[in-house]
């Protein structure tokens, strides 16, 4: 996959049940170990009853961390951040909870457990790649707005807010590498009557995207 960047697209959790322990899964994007930290610790505060709280994160190709939380060395937090290293996932936190069935798993069983868990929970979180993305502020007319939202139908491009004043202000977050076209095309339906400013250069996740 080289270079390429894979994230979690969104929020997620999942539940799997084995010999009679609960686990639960949660899974965030994250920007920053700060954030990481608190969310973890939001999850062991909701389930400060469940005999173990296992979490995982990685954030760039730098920052790595883990807990097994009072389960046997290497079989909670290791195996689940082998599950984002293996899909390249970045930029993520994992936790997973566990309530105890009164049936011990063997090592083995605590791998196996730990990892399905943080792989449903990743599942249902969607992983997409992150591509260098700009942010445009336009403003047309407005008989000019219709002919505007037909081509945004088509377009590689994501309308992220509208404001109706003395003309019709629109900003549009596109790839960097679909940009040339979108502004073509904005500029042929609109008959060259199109204003636009480049607002910001990022990296964000595009949900199309996915290994």
């Amino acid at each position: 996959m080289g270079d390429k960047i894979y994230v979690p697209y969104q929020e997620a959790e999942s539940e799997f049940v084995e010999k009679r322990s609960r686990f639960i899964g949660h899974i965030w994007p994250v920007d920053s170990e700060d954030q990481a930290q608190e969310l973890i610790r939001r999850v062991k505060k909701q389930h400060y009853d469940a005999r173990h709280n296992c979490w995982c994160y990685l954030l760039g190709g730098t920052v790595v961390r883990y807990s097994d939380d009072g389960e046997p060395q290497g079989t909670a937090g290791q195996p689940m951040l082998a599950v984002l290293q293996r899909e390249n996932v970045t930029n993520a936190v994992c936790v997973v909870t566990r309530y105890f069935g009164g049936i011990l798993l063997g090592a083995g069983g605590l791998v196996r457990a730990y990892s399905h868990t943080c792989a449903l929970a990743l599942d249902a979180a969607r992983v997409c790649q992150m591509h260098p993305t700009e942010r445009w502020l336009f403003e047309v007319a407005y008989p000019l707005w219709d002919r505007v939202q037909h081509a945004l139908k088509s377009l590689p491009a994501r309308l992220v807010g509208t404001d109706f004043a003395a003309a019709v202000s629109f900003e549009l977050d596109m790839k960097a590498a679909d940009t040339e076209r979108v502004l073509a095309e904005l500029t042929r339906v609109t008959d060259g009557r199109v204003e636009s400013l480049k607002e910001e250069e990022r990296f964000a996740p595009w949900e199309e995207d996915t290994p």
